[in-house]
């Protein structure tokens, strides 16, 4: 499994912050760097691609994921991301930009959670202009010879473009942003979970954190994901299971340990369970893949 931890610094297009903004691949990329991101590497920074016209396809977390015009990809610290075919003829921006970038945002961005488990956003033809524009501005802003790159005014960028990230991302499922108090519950709830993902997994636990009941916690969960918050942090950390395993050979009880799982047959079970395969098949078919 490639690593791309240190790789947006080799890419970066601005001297104090990591951030990287590339229009229809106008900039050339390091041959050290491009073969990385053809096969499944490990994300270490928030990344994005918006395709104005054409198709593309990707994949996220194992998933094949395939966008078209009008609508964007993206991909957060962890993920296992690929871009195996870029077509040549798409018109399209990427960005990219670490944690420390959007900690100095004035605002979060709930999508970047992604409580609706979609790693695509959709947009109406009035954002998707939005969008499309401040994206060449920021290309525009990182690119433009013998003119000084102003932090604030990139960051300025940055947060409306997240912003209408974030107001598309809820939107176009039909779901507020997250000032609806029940929804601002279950995305607390994801933010919790992720936090403390391999320290436990409680359920009552996290409610008490929440200043709700498990009942309350329970029926928020079940409304905006189908799930319970037992399945729901289940699924999450089975997901993580297999990200490890995209880049270890961890054996069953030490990746279950990593988890936070204390009885190494029952995670094993709970594996193939939820991907129809156990541990070391799932290993073999990835070996297998990445040797093609």
């Amino acid at each position: 499994m490639v690593e791309t931890k240190g790789l947006l610094n080799q890419i970066k297009h601005h001297d104090r912050l990591p951030i990287t903004v590339n229009q229809n691949c106008a900039i050339p990329l390091p041959d050290t760097v491009w073969p990385k991101l053809l096969q499944p590497h490990r994300l270490a920074y928030y990344y994005f691609v918006f395709v104005d016209q054409g198709l593309e396809i990707f994949q996220v977390d194992g998933q094949q994921v395939t966008i078209a015009g009008s609508q964007t990809v993206f991909g957060t610290p962890n993920q296992i991301f690929a871009h195996p075919s870029p077509n040549k003829d798409t018109q399209q921006y990427k960005i990219g930009f670490d944690g420390h970038t959007l900690t100095l945002l004035p605002q979060a961005y709930p999508f970047l959670l992604n409580p609706l488990n979609t790693s695509t956003i959709t947009f109406e033809p009035e954002a998707k202009a939005r969008v499309k524009a401040v994206l060449s501005m920021l290309f525009q802003l990182l690119h433009s010879p013998g003119k000084p790159q102003k932090v604030d005014i990139i960051l300025a960028h940055l947060n409306a473009l997240l912003t209408e990230f974030n107001s598309a991302y809820f939107e176009r499922h039909h779901q507020p942003v997250p000032s609806n108090p029940k929804f601002s519950k279950y995305v607390a709830f994801t933010l919790a979970v992720e936090t403390h993902l391999t320290e436990q997994h409680d359920v009552h636990t996290i409610a008490k954190q929440l200043a709700m009941t498990p009942n309350n916690l329970y029926g928020v969960v079940k409304e905006f994901s189908g799930l319970s918050p037992k399945e729901w942090i289940i699924n999450r950390l089975i997901q993580e299971a297999q990200r490890k395993l995209h880049y270890s050979s961890s054996s069953v009880k030490e990746l279950a340990y990593e988890l936070g799982f204390n009885d190494p047959a029952y995670f094993s079970r709970l594996f193939k369970k939820r991907t129809g395969k156990n541990v070391s098949d799932f290993l073999a078919d990835q070996h297998s893949l990445s040797s093609k």
